[in-house]
């Protein structure tokens, strides 16, 4: 069955070579009990791990069922370890934070044999060997003859076919020698037992072949095996693996035996993980709290289409243009393309056929909407009895209403009329001022209020101005038109348009949305309608458009730049019907993702010249305000990251200094057939618990420290339940605390799992 040839072995120490084995032939049957005598350094214990699979010999053969194993490597006598043999050691190597059961069934976790079958199996090993009573202590509970006993139930219980014993007497008294040793003879009668031992009267009582050692040769055998002899047993060894399981029950309790250090070490390493816990706790809530504002307060805020407007997709390949990235003043020979701001500016061709489209938009999607026109308005006023005129550049726009001219919800849920009345009249005029009750001081001087620094409310209610409308304001002569310049007498004229002042308009208290409002004067759109109409049909306007506008020719410039230009007459003239701009305010976000929808509708295979782009204001401010709050967040994760750095390598020195203390615990794990893999595995499982612990405690420490850091806020800010710990942020945030622990310890695991067995068993 098992057989050595010309087994040789020598240890190097420096210069000095010890030769241990000194070409060793020997054959063991298959049931017999063999004493090794010898005395200390003679080779014994070398044989002895070499037939175990814990030593590599030099030079010979190891034949197992005339198998050799020259060829073998680290896997394939990790499971000849534990399928073949058994070892009893003299300090019996139990893992002493573990159970008697435990420590039994440990040999059988890496034969691959189910939960229930394992410990069936280890519950009658230590039956046999006396000791089901004690099943459930830990090894320090135990009298040295019971010691023995478990090493000898795990032994037994992966029924191997060698049991190794190195000095299994040496640490007992006589009487708890005897019973082992009767105990090992009874093992005998069916299995190979090689025993290793330095008492002549032990070996010659027991065993039935005694094999004395001398410097690391064979000087005698009592019963050498002369002929051969055939073995029905066939070789064949499983393959050993410890479980992900296992390594965790192991490490768990290891862990368990050390609670204080356990404890501070996962605090320790929990620390980087409360910090970027209650940053992504106020950073989430904070976000939150800023989705509620803005859909309170840009829920309506206007989508605009202008005759200008701003190419955002140009202007992310700007930003993105790597001649930007050029060092200044360059020695590189190369000319290259410079892109221009101008690129990004887009001109809108806001034509009848899009008007169509504005005007087919579902009203209960729209709060309201509002026209920009560069229609002039021929308008006057008396300022100290004095008619003026009046420039309505930056200071009249046009009320938000529903598309029937109707007040639409952006007036009444975000405006309010603080003084005087608010009618559809085309020739009412309000007042907007702020939340201060303030108005632009060039507005004031343009209505004649020049270095007035305040006002009552019934001084400006009743200011009236008067629209001449284009057949009155211009007198033709000859085939020329001109000024009128009777502006008293047209003042006065009964066909003028009296536009009064009837209200003043301000910000609903706490509306964000109408606190950014521009001061101003406010229409009824009803009122530009109306002028156009009139404008459009007077004689100047029919002659201009028939006499090609007197100024413009068509060889004078190109078509486009001839429409341009008769825009920008008709403008002047105020008979614009096409507007230069449109705000559309939706009822909501919902409301608005559809408006958009029916918007880009329209833009669909058109080319980039035909496409009108519109600016989306809410979502450029949201952008902006999640883009800042983005990069805070980023900055101060960065910061707290550090400690999570730091808390990484402090886990690798705590596993180092484990790996350090179960020394010989990996001594044993390999003696029961462990694998490399496996022993680092049990170490990866340690700092997976670490890890695992660590996130856990840092996610409830700042879910706990959650609660007086909103007491605080809300105190300060009067915000209620700002900091929300989402759930999603708490399990990465625990995976990535294992991740950075494994990571940690992955190292000293890798140092553990190259541990030579035979030395970790001798430590101590």
């Amino acid at each position: 069955m098992l057989e050595l040839k010309n087994i040789k072995k020598s240890y190097k120490t420096g210069d000095f070579v010890q030769h241990a084995l000194q070409g060793i032939n020997l054959k063991f049957r298959t049931n017999e009990f063999v004493a090794i005598l010898g005395p200390s350094g003679s080779g014994k214990t070398t044989l002895l791990n070499i037939i175990g699979g814990l030593d590599r010999y030099d030079t010979g053969d190891l034949l197992i069922n005339g198998r050799s194993t020259k060829k073998f490597k680290n896997k394939n006598w990790d499971s000849y370890r534990n399928n073949c043999i058994g070892f009893i050691f003299q300090s019996y190597n139990l893992i002493s934070h573990i159970s008697v059961l435990d420590n039994v069934i440990l040999s059988t976790t890496l034969s691959g044999y189910s939960k229930k079958k394992r410990k069936k199996m280890s519950i009658e090993a230590l039956e046999k060997v006396g000791l089901k009573n004690h099943i459930h202590k830990k090894p320090n509970q135990l009298s040295g003859g019971q010691m023995q006993r478990v090493a000898i139930a795990r032994a037994l219980v992966n029924s191997p076919n060698i049991i190794l014993a190195d000095e299994p007497t040496g640490a007992l008294d006589s009487k708890t020698s005897k019973q082992i040793m009767d105990l090992i003879k009874e093992v005998a009668k069916d299995k190979l037992v090689i025993m290793v031992t330095h008492n002549p009267d032990l070996a010659k009582e027991y065993a039935n072949r005694v094999i004395e050692f001398k410097d690391g040769e064979i000087i005698n055998d009592s019963n050498p095996v002369i002929n051969e002899e055939i073995s029905n047993n066939k070789f064949s060894i499983k393959k050993t693996s410890m479980s992900y399981k296992s390594a965790i029950n192991l490490s768990f309790n290891n862990l368990r035996t050390k609670k204080g250090r356990t404890i501070i070490t996962s605090f320790a390493s929990s620390i980087g993980i409360i910090g970027i816990a209650l940053i992504l706790s106020l950073s989430n809530g904070f976000k939150i709290k800023i989705d509620e504002f803005e859909r309170n307060t840009l829920s309506q805020a206007p989508i605009l289409i202008s005759k200008q407007s701003m190419d955002m997709n140009s202007l992310k390949d700007m930003s993105n243009d790597k001649s930007h990235n050029l060092k200044e003043y360059t020695k590189k020979e190369k000319i290259y393309s410079l892109k221009s701001v101008q690129n990004t500016i887009h001109i809108n061709n806001i034509t009848k056929e899009y008007m169509d489209v504005i005007d087919g938009i579902d009203n209960n999607l729209i709060g309201g909407i509002s026209y920009s026109r560069a229609t002039n308005l021929n308008l006057y006023t008396k300022i100290n009895d004095q008619i003026r005129s009046v420039d309505t550049t930056y200071i009249m726009s046009s009320l938000p209403t529903n598309k029937d001219g109707s007040d639409s919800t952006i007036m009444t849920d975000n405006f309010e009329m603080i003084y005087g009345e608010r009618t559809s009249n085309k020739e009412d005029l309000y007042l907007l001022v702020d939340s201060r009750n303030r108005i632009d001081e060039s507005i004031l001087e343009k209505l004649g209020y020049k270095d007035q620094k305040e006002l009552d409310f019934k001084d400006i209610i009743g200011k009236e101005f008067k629209v001449i409308l284009n057949d009155d304001f211009y007198k033709k002569i000859g085939n020329r038109y001109v000024i009128n310049t009777n502006i008293d007498d047209l003042y006065n004229d009964s066909n003028n348009i009296t536009l009064t002042i009837k209200g003043i308009i301000r910000g609903k208290k706490d509306n964000m949305f109408a606190k950014i409002s521009s001061t101003g004067i406010l229409y009824n759109p009803s009122l530009m309608e109306y002028v156009i109409e009139k404008n459009n049909n007077s004689s100047i306007v029919r002659d201009q458009k028939e006499f090609d506008y007197n100024i413009l020719t068509m060889e004078k410039f190109s078509s486009e730049k001839f429409d341009e230009e008769k825009n920008n007459i008709l403008s002047y003239l105020g008979a614009d019907t096409v507007p230069i701009a449109i705000q559309l305010y939706p009822k909501d976000f919902n409301s608005k993702d559809k408006i958009l929808k029916i918007l880009d509708k329209y833009n669909k295979n058109k080319n980039n010249r035909d496409k009108i782009i519109y600016i989306d204001q809410a979502e450029m401010i949201t952008s902006l305000s999640g883009n800042i709050m983005d990069a805070i967040t980023i900055v101060l994760i960065a910061f707290s990251s550090i400690s999570l750095i730091v808390s990484s390598i402090m886990v690798g020195i705590i596993t180092y200094t484990s790996v350090l203390e179960r020394t010989k615990e990996i001594g044993i794990l390999r003696a029961l057939g462990a694998r490399k893999k496996d022993i680092a595995r049990v170490f990866n499982a340690e700092t997976l618990i670490i890890g695992f612990s660590s996130g856990l405690l840092g996610i409830i420490i700042a879910r706990i420290l959650i609660i007086p850091i909103n007491i605080i806020i809300k105190n300060l800010t009067n915000l209620e339940s700002v900091a929300k710990l989402n759930l999603i942020h708490a399990i990465v945030l625990i995976s990535i605390s294992i991740l950075l622990t494994l990571i940690g310890g992955s190292i000293p695991a890798r140092i553990a799992s190259k541990k030579d067995p035979v030395e970790s068993l001798r430590s101590e």
